[in-house]
């Protein structure tokens, strides 16, 4: 490796990401190597003279500073405050560190730090450190693509040790999970690659529940949907959860809403966080949830809900491809509220109903084609509001939806239309069988040439469908106006 000049002490004016590596640490010696190797980093005096405690050597390069310590990561507790104090401003702290497990696997992972209960390895009992989580997702996916050809897996892991006694966002990225992986040249040159591409783009933020340590299911959602994670919480943490250590996790994970791993829950559990979180605010999404509102500003996401909420308690709103392709146009920040709120507009209740009965299919295909969201109700019928960013297509939307539903059920009944009342007549005629008895019918097959329209001779007299038919009609007074 080339010779790193040693430069004179100096204050650092903008803040820096800083990656924590340990000396006593094989894995971190292993990321810390390949990043000098990557770039011509400067080494620095300690600006403090040493005085800052247990830093032993710093690299700089752009945006990035490497800081060596002569301890476990885990107990880096105030490391933040130090740095500060040391004259070396930080903005995000990275600990590159190894994953020891049992079993040994060739695994990459990133986490946060914090202990639900006990401080038995570090940090202080019921503290989280603040987390990280764009940086997080941003490691883990840059990771996933560079380990593809690897036999290393990837993937996030619960919130778990020390250090917890951190306001400025951290996170720990590792080499797993013993000697041979952390001292392996290829997980060290995937870390570091990880570390110094990272993109701290803003996505909505998830705060997790439920199962295993490794988060398989947030792990997954991470991966495929445009979330990422702050604090996560597996199962077997949760008996030692209570009210203000949630509320802490959503302020130092900035987090947006919940995700629970429902299957791997108790249904108390379910029901206890679930009501905890709604007393604090946020929201519980389910996977489909989240990816129904793939790629789309948090904000407008937030706001589509609130509105179906009203109309629709425990409705899902439904964004139309169109819809989402007009968002995501406008490009607007995840985190900002300057999206455009959408607007209403309400057809027919009892028309849409009676559409959806006789062509469920029909309904959400002219749904789906035009731009909008709409309300699917828990049972998974539609409900009969539309929502759209302007006015007018929303009431366009609801009046040509009107005609559609008309349409469909001109082709299962009779229609009549009173345009003075606005009152739409649906007329429906069902074979009798007490009427075709009454005729002389006599039960079995021809009570079939009946109902199927077709006329039957009894005793040389000719009995039509029309004589054994019984017409009900069915009033629907209509709030639009619509076009035969």
């Amino acid at each position: 490796m080339t010779e790193i000049p040693i430069l004179n002490p100096k204050q650092v004016e903008e803040p820096k990401i800083t990656i924590v590596c340990s000396t006593l640490d094989k894995a971190s010696q292993n990321i810390k190597n390949h990043l000098l190797s990557m770039r011509e980093w400067a080494q620095i005096g300690c600006p403090c003279g040493g005085g800052c405690g247990n830093v032993c050597s710093i690299y700089e390069v752009d945006n990035f500073r490497i800081v060596e310590v002569d301890k476990y990561h885990i107990f880096q507790d105030g490391i933040d405050e130090k740095l500060v104090n040391c004259g070396l401003p930080t903005k995000l702290i990275i600990f590159a560190s190894k994953h020891k497990s049992k079993d040994g696997r060739k695994l990459l992972t990133a986490h946060f730090t914090g202990n639900v209960k006990d401080a038995e390895f570090g940090g202080r009992p019921q503290e989280f450190a603040k987390a990280a989580p764009h940086a997080l997702r941003s490691l883990l996916k840059t990771m996933q693509i560079l380990a593809k050809n690897t036999d290393y897996d990837v993937s996030m892991e619960s919130t778990h040790h020390g250090p917890t006694n951190l306001d400025i966002p951290s996170v720990y990225v590792e080499i797993g999970s013993d000697e041979p992986q952390w001292e392996d040249y290829v997980p060290g040159e995937i870390v570091a690659n990880a570390i110094m591409s990272l993109d701290l783009g803003e996505v909505p933020v998830a705060l997790g529940f439920g199962g295993g340590h490794y988060a398989p299911l947030q792990s997954k959602l991470l991966f495929e949907t445009e979330i990422t994670f702050g604090h996560n919480f597996p199962s077997y943490q949760l008996p030692h959860i209570d009210k203000e250590m949630i509320k802490v996790a959503f302020e130092k994970s900035d987090a947006d809403f919940v995700y629970f791993d429902r299957k791997s829950m108790s249904a108390r559990e379910r029901e206890r966080i679930g009501k905890i979180v709604e007393e604090l605010g946020y929201e519980v999404l389910r996977e489909g949830d989240i990816r129904e509102m793939n790629g789309i500003p948090w904000e407008f996401c937030k706001h589509v809900r609130s509105k179906a909420n009203e109309f629709c308690p425990g409705g899902r709103a439904k964004l139309t491809d169109s819809m989402k392709s007009e968002i995501k146009m406008l490009n607007l920040p995840c985190r900002e509220c300057n999206c455009p709120k959408v607007k209403a507009a309400k057809i027919d209740r009892e028309l849409l109903q009676e559409a959806e009965t006789v062509d469920k299919g029909r309904v959400r295909v002219f749904l789906d084609s035009r731009n909008i969201a709409y309300l699917e109700r828990s049972n998974g019928t539609i409900a009969h509001v539309i929502f759209s960013i302007d006015d007018e297509c929303a009431r366009a939307v609801v009046q040509d939806l009107t005609n559609e539903c008309i349409k469909i059920l001109k082709g299962q009944y009779e229609i009549e239309y009173i345009p003075d009342e606005n009152i739409l007549y649906i007329i429906d005629k069902k074979f009798n069988p007490e009427l075709a008895r009454e005729l002389g019918v006599p039960s079995g097959p021809m009570f079939g040439e009946l109902a199927s329209g077709k006329s039957v001779t009894v005793n040389e007299n000719t009995i039509t469908p029309e004589m054994v038919y019984q017409s009900n009609r069915k009033a629907i007074t209509l709030t639009n106006t619509i076009n035969f």
